[in-house]
């Protein structure tokens, strides 16, 4: 069986700190977080995120959207961590594209 393709990420709690992932799963999630994200705060809460990527994720990855909500998290970490994301410092936290 072929070994399928790995992507690094970052944790911006962990600064320095990377792990391997499965790439395409991590492109997917990428793309649905980043569809869904709005431009400016106040932006959606970990629930709202969580809820609207799920019509934007592929059913043969994540059947049901079962393990979606490690693999958002994942992702939203990581694009935090690259700046192409951010947090509110309100609570509950928010996140927003950062333009």
């Amino acid at each position: 069986m072929a070994q399928r393709e790995k992507i690094e990420v970052e944790n911006v709690n962990c600064p320095g700190s990377v792990s391997n992932v499965d790439a395409e799963k991590y492109r997917a999630m990428k793309t649905a977080l980043l569809k869904v994200l709005p431009c400016s705060a106040p932006g959606l809460n970990q629930s709202e995120m969580f809820e609207q990527i799920q019509p934007h994720l592929p059913q043969d990855l994540w059947p049901e959207g079962k393990k979606s909500g490690w693999w958002a998290k994942t992702v939203q970490l990581d694009l935090e961590a690259k700046q192409v994301i951010a947090r509110t410092k309100t609570k509950p936290l928010t996140w927003y594209l950062v333009s």
